[in-house]
């Protein structure tokens, strides 16, 4: 089976919030999320699995929509730091050295170990899960960059590191056999014109 993992679109930016932040998509976003339907729907999907954020969902759904598909949501696919009062875009985010430099800190320091373990195995065993249920199909997962990470990452055998920065719904090929999964490409966007996709690891 051929699954798709997509980056959802860009989000408003939220500070402060009462609880767990959790987004709509921008604009920006939401034309993002309309020319990835464009682009994909015509190729055919089989089904479509979304993260429960927010962000992901509302990316999902006019590729849904064009193909006349439920999306199935799963926890899964959550990213990891969904728990946290703010979503800072992450070139936002970069933008701020300061900031930047402690986000990078604490995700990498030996503190977080057990955060990235749990978090990659979370996200291995959903995507996992998955596969089995769709042989021979293309499947899509509207999840996050941290999740498309730690999927690849498993994939080629790269550990738990964050090794690229997927653009906002690019997408991301992964075939998958009986036994053996082969990482196809990373960060297609051929539905964004003009794009500049980031060289930079997050």
């Amino acid at each position: 089976m051929e699954l798709l993992l997509i980056r959802h679109g860009l989000p408003i930016r939220i500070e402060g919030a009462d609880g767990p932040a959790d987004p709509p998509l921008s604009a920006s976003g939401v034309a993002q999320a309309e020319a990835l339907a464009a682009w994909l729907a015509p190729l055919g999907i089989d089904a479509i699995y979304s993260s429960p954020l927010r962000r992901a969902r509302e990316t999902a759904a006019p590729l849904a929509d064009a193909l006349g598909l439920d999306v199935v949501v799963d926890a899964g696919v959550e990213e990891y730091d969904a728990h946290l009062p703010e979503y800072i875009p992450i070139e936002e985010l970069r933008a701020d050295p300061v900031r930047w430099e402690q986000a990078v800190a604490e995700w990498t320091s030996t503190e977080a170990n057990d955060l990235r373990q749990t978090f990659r195995k979370r996200v291995v065993d959903a995507l996992e899960t998955i596969v089995p249920r769709h042989r021979s199909q293309r499947v899509a997962v509207v999840c996050h960059g941290g999740v498309i990470n730690a999927y690849l990452s498993h994939v080629i055998g790269l550990g738990d590191a964050i090794f690229f920065e997927p653009a906002y719904t690019s997408v991301s090929r992964v075939v998958a056999g009986a036994q053996a999964r082969q990482m196809v490409s990373a960060n297609e966007t051929p539905h964004l014109s003009g794009l500049i996709v980031p060289s930079s690891a997050i």
